[in-house]
């Protein structure tokens, strides 16, 4: 009898040992796939092997962060915020994945979502990129006041001079224009709103100092004179 239990018990082991390593090698596989589907550019098989890989290796896996990227560079911001929200589970001080999650709300229309969200990012990070998207979603949502007192911090914060933001000029034509000079421009235009005439025509001025081609910033100027 207490052969038979030995045997019993030795061969749930070698089971469990099978069982590992088939794991182990389909983990591997599933990998090779991926760097593969990259290689050629396959997103759709890359996505699928990342499915598998999650299944593989539980909640906690990594491919979520990779997912919630491959659905980004598609434009598939719904798909984006969903898979942002579950690596943000496990990992809630992600400053990229919630950078991610952000921009994927305001895509969807989700601004007062995304200001949240940006807010949450910029009082971890104190970035002036993510105050200015902050202080530019409490514009668009005629929060005048909230929008100034974030400007005016932003205003205050170290920068690099590296980051550019698009804006679009008309139909047919967007500008780069470095952040430092996006800054004071924003502040002039909420400046505007609040009635605040002086101060926005200085705000422009210092925009138009820094990036001298900032067609908005001149136009703006322009017609407060």
């Amino acid at each position: 009898m207490k052969n038979l239990y030995t045997a019993f018990v030795m061969s749930l082991i070698g089971v469990s040992i099978f069982a590992q390593s088939s794991k182990e090698e389909s983990i591997a596989i599933e990998k090779e796939i991926i760097r593969n589907a990259k290689r050629f550019g396959d997103q759709n098989v890359a996505t699928y092997s990342m499915y598998k890989l999650i299944s593989l290796e539980g909640e906690n896996s990594t491919y979520k962060d990779s997912l919630t990227y491959i659905y980004f560079s598609s434009r598939k911001y719904a798909s984006c915020f969903l898979m942002a929200n579950e690596v943000l589970e496990r990992d809630p001080r992600n400053q990229a994945i919630l950078e991610l999650k952000a921009i994927s709300l305001e895509s969807l229309g989700a601004l007062d979502k995304s200001m949240e969200t940006y807010s949450e990012l910029f009082a971890l990070s104190n970035n002036n990129y993510h105050g200015y998207n902050v202080a530019k979603l409490q514009l668009s949502m005629n929060k005048f006041e909230e929008a100034y007192t974030t400007i005016k911090k932003v205003e205050t914060l170290n920068d690099t001079g590296k980051v550019q933001v698009t804006f679009t000029i008309n139909q047919n034509h967007t500008q780069q224009v470095e952040l430092l000079a996006a800054i004071p421009y924003l502040k002039g235009v909420i400046e505007e709103e609040l009635k605040k005439i002086p101060e926005a025509k200085a705000s422009y001025d210092k925009a138009i100092k820094i990036q001298p081609d900032f067609v908005l910033a001149k136009e703006k100027r322009d017609k407060l004179n």
